[in-house]
């Protein structure tokens, strides 16, 4: 199983009712889980850990939108981040050399400018980062989700910070995340599974489930995240246990 993390397993990493539980019983049947999320802001160890935290097992588990935007760059290239340290992990894992975006003028041009959720984002960061994909670097969004679901509502995501730095390039960001290509190939590569063998669990149609048709697997819709209540079949994940004989 595919599974999201923002609004499917937990909100703010408070977890949803019934989601540890439904987690360890699809994993008690002898199926394993994945966890495909777009959050790039965290490194590896901080996703495992924050699932560790609430009794999930989930060492070598974690797939995200960050590992995917890592593969839209050539090792060796010279790369600006404006986002978490997600980002800058798997870029320094495939060979680039980051440069941070901390609001100061550049040293030398970048190759690729790589855009994701990033909380301590200001106006010095966009212009930096829009200054440098106008003089010629390549624009990648880590994921374009414009929000995300917490326990107080939906907080900007990713997507909104990108957006702000394509305007002001006046250029179209490629992404990473799902539900596109870079993701299908990196999620394809890693899991060891048939396509009609998988099943992908999330809280958003047009982000999750437009990424199942592109792996052409299963869909289950949760309402527990972005999507309200009403909208589709399940309402958490612990009724997407009954879907998956």
């Amino acid at each position: 199983m595919l599974c999201d993390l923002d609004g499917v397993v937990w909100l703010a990493h408070e977890p949803i009712p019934g989601a540890v539980a439904a987690i360890a019983a699809i994993r008690a049947s002898g199926r394993s889980v994945k966890f495909v999320t777009n959050n790039s802001a965290a490194t590896r160890a901080e996703h495992e850990g924050a699932l560790a935290s609430i009794g999930i097992e989930a060492t070598g588990d974690v797939i995200s939108s960050s590992m995917a935007a890592a593969f839209l760059v050539e090792p060796g290239e010279r790369v600006l981040v404006t986002g978490g340290p997600g980002v800058s992990e798997a870029l320094a894992a495939r060979g680039a050399n980051v440069v941070a975006n901390i609001g100061d003028d550049l040293d030398g041009s970048v190759d690729a400018v790589i855009v994701g959720l990033h909380r301590e984002f200001d106006y010095a960061r966009l212009r930096i980062a829009g200054r440098a994909v106008i003089d010629g670097a390549r624009l990648i969004g880590t994921n374009g989700d414009t929000t995300f679901p917490t326990t107080k509502g939906l907080d900007p995501g990713g997507g909104s910070i990108v957006a702000a730095v394509a305007s002001v390039a006046g250029v179209d960001a490629v992404f990473a995340g799902k539900p596109e290509q870079p993701m299908v190939d990196l999620v394809s590569e890693i899991v060891n599974a048939e396509s009609g063998e998988m099943l992908m669990v999330g809280d958003r149609p047009d982000t999750d489930g437009q990424f199942a048709e592109r792996l052409r697997c299963r869909f289950a819709l949760v309402e527990t995240g972005v999507t309200p209540p009403g909208f589709g079949t399940h309402r958490d994940i612990g009724a997407v246990l009954a879907s998956l004989d």
